[in-house]
């Protein structure tokens, strides 16, 4: 089935400002995989899942042409207000429905995404649009690798970040949960035998504490949250933040903090049909 849950005119505009935009050093590994596999030109590049267009738009460049795919017409609509990147379009769709002629695709990825897909029809279609050499990158991040760092205090801070996800728990879907799980199942299903997995991408950044509270809102188990209780959820938020400053012992929710995230990769390619 197809998972309907990020659907909302609110959640879609907190999904744009908050959520991360993969890092680079998850999209060289792709494209090196890419390059790898197949050889350029790479013209076509499916984004599925595309949510408000963070991905697509990192793969603009390398790519003559960039198609998101979302289920969510107002997650579209938030990607299609970006400017800049006249290769990028989106269109309404899923992952088990792809809209592209058979052997037509270079690159499909998806960015957290993956675990909303039916696994089955995808690999199929997958496997359908792909042109020989063509690859498959599904790309996450594990929640349980997140870590935050501010003048020593990081422990405390990791810990009001454990707690809210703990309050959040009972809301986890179990396609959320599987995500966290690096997609294991969905990996072992992948029928082409060049497949492989990158574990354990540490990448470093920052965030403000206000971006935090951000997006820890756009998660679906905050939303289902939000949908039993706005208010306790909206509190929730608050105090999170609130916390955060008292431990820093800052005021500015605009104060940045060290952040350090685990992401991982699954990289597949399809064989040439003389040897399927």
């Amino acid at each position: 089935m197809t998972y309907r849950l990020f659907e909302g005119k609110d959640h879609a505009f907190s999904y744009q400002k908050y959520r991360f935009t993969p890092p680079d050093e998850l999209k060289n590994i792709i494209l090196q995989y890419l390059s790898k596999k197949k050889e350029e030109p790479h013209v076509l590049a499916v984004d599925l899942g595309c949510g408000t267009g963070q991905n697509s738009r990192l793969l603009a460049p390398h790519f003559q042409e960039v198609v998101g795919i979302d289920i969510s017409e107002c997650q579209l609509e938030e990607a299609r207000a970006v400017p800049g990147y006249p290769n990028v379009t989106y269109r309404k769709g899923t992952a088990e429905e792809l809209p592209f002629p058979d052997c037509s695709v270079d690159l499909l990825a998806a960015a957290s995404a993956a675990h909303w897909f039916d696994q089955s029809r995808f690999l199929a279609e997958a496997n359908r649009v792909l042109k020989p050499g063509g690859c498959v990158a599904l790309l996450g991040f594990s929640d349980s690798g997140t870590r935050f760092n501010y003048q020593g205090c990081g422990e405390r801070l990791n810990h009001i970040y454990e707690e809210v996800k703990q309050v959040l728990l009972p809301f986890t879907s179990k396609r959320a949960a599987v995500a966290d799980g690096k997609l294991e199942e969905l990996y072992t299903a992948i029928p082409f035998p060049d497949k492989e997995r990158i574990e354990s991408v540490q990448v470093k950044s920052s965030i403000s504490v206000r971006n935090l509270a951000g997006f820890i809102e756009t998660w679906s188990m905050f939303q289902g949250y939000k949908k039993k209780d706005p208010e306790a959820a909206g509190q929730l938020l608050l105090t999170t933040q609130k916390r955060f400053l008292e431990e820093m012992g800052v005021m500015s929710p605009d104060t940045e903090m060290d952040q350090e995230m685990e992401y991982f990769c699954i990289l597949t390619s399809k064989p040439a049909p003389s040897t399927l």
